[in-house]
């Protein structure tokens, strides 16, 4: 009877391991391009439950770490999306996570500026200055959270898949204080329908709004669309999309991967006729994201 207390209590702790997870705060003193603000962060609820954020004006990781015996020294950083109006922190989120430590990889719930001109003194960048340092956070802090610092990848939907594509792209050009010299390029980006062009014939209009703005310089239009900026070095991707998606239009992941394939840079994409946008999100999460496990074990990032 004492074996099977102490197997039953061995298996609770375990399991308590796995779920753990601790909030941080993304900077540890002053938050760049921020200015004097009010704001107070505001908790959306759908249907009775936790559903995400809005009016976020100071960022956050969660950081979700797998038990010791299962961890592959890999970390995913996570950007839920939401339009650059809200985060869709749950869905996208932290149902995401989990599904990543129960395969061994840690994972890094990045609660991002939502960009406003109240809270930021250029609210175009607020959102890829957190990206910027979340991955620079991650691959500093690697060693104490067992992680290898080459296996760092960043991953985004819909609008966090702009972010997170921005982030892929833009690496070489630091937008936060970076004296160590840490390298802010993630080793590779899994995009989840997102967003990736500003260009008035693909855009989605309300990310493009929260974002730019208005009357917007060509030049920053064309800095802010992924698919022009995508070189040699870009990191690996991979890709899903629904060729149904009425909110996102699917040529988004489509130039993207086309760019990513001319400047020869590994791309797997997974394209589906049905479904309109979040169309994984009614799925089983660790079953649509079976191709996504497959693929990283292939490219040795998770065993």
């Amino acid at each position: 009877m004492r074996i099977k207390i102490l197997f039953f209590i061995s298996l609770v702790l375990s399991a308590a391991r796995l779920l753990a997870q601790t909030v941080i705060p993304l900077y540890t003193g002053a938050i760049p391009n921020s200015v004097p603000n009010n704001m107070k962060e505001i908790t959306i609820n759908w249907d009775g439950h936790f559903g995400g954020y809005k009016s976020i004006a100071t960022p956050t990781l969660e950081v979700y770490l797998p038990a010791a015996a299962s961890a592959n020294g890999s970390a995913v950083i996570i950007c839920p999306g939401g339009g650059y109006g809200m985060e869709s922190y749950q869905a996208e989120g932290i149902n995401i996570a989990n599904a990543f430590i129960k395969q061994g990889t840690a994972a890094f719930i990045l609660k991002y500026r939502l960009p406003s001109d109240s809270i930021m003194k250029d609210k175009s960048i607020g959102p890829l200055q957190d990206a910027q340092q979340a991955i620079k956070q991650v691959r500093e802090n690697a060693v104490n959270w067992h992680i290898e610092a080459n296996k760092i990848g960043i991953m985004g939907f819909s609008a966090g898949g702009h972010l997170a594509a921005s982030a892929a792209v833009h690496f070489d050009s630091a937008f936060i204080p970076n004296k160590e010299h840490t390298s802010l390029r993630p080793d590779f980006m899994v995009l989840v329908y997102p967003v990736i062009s500003m260009t008035d014939q693909l855009t989605h209009a309300g990310s493009r709004q929260n974002l730019l703005g208005e009357n917007i310089p060509l030049e920053k239009i064309n800095f802010f669309s992924n698919e022009k900026n995508v070189t040699d070095k870009t990191p690996p991707a991979w890709i899903t999309h629904s060729e149904e998606d009425k909110v996102v239009d699917v040529d988004n992941s489509i130039l993207f991967y086309e760019a990513l394939r001319h400047h020869h840079v590994p791309v797997e994409m997974h394209l589906y006729p049905k479904g309109n946008h979040g169309f994984v999100l009614s799925q089983p999460t660790e079953q649509w994201m079976r191709p996504l496990f497959d693929w990283m074990k292939t490219n040795g990032w998770m065993k």
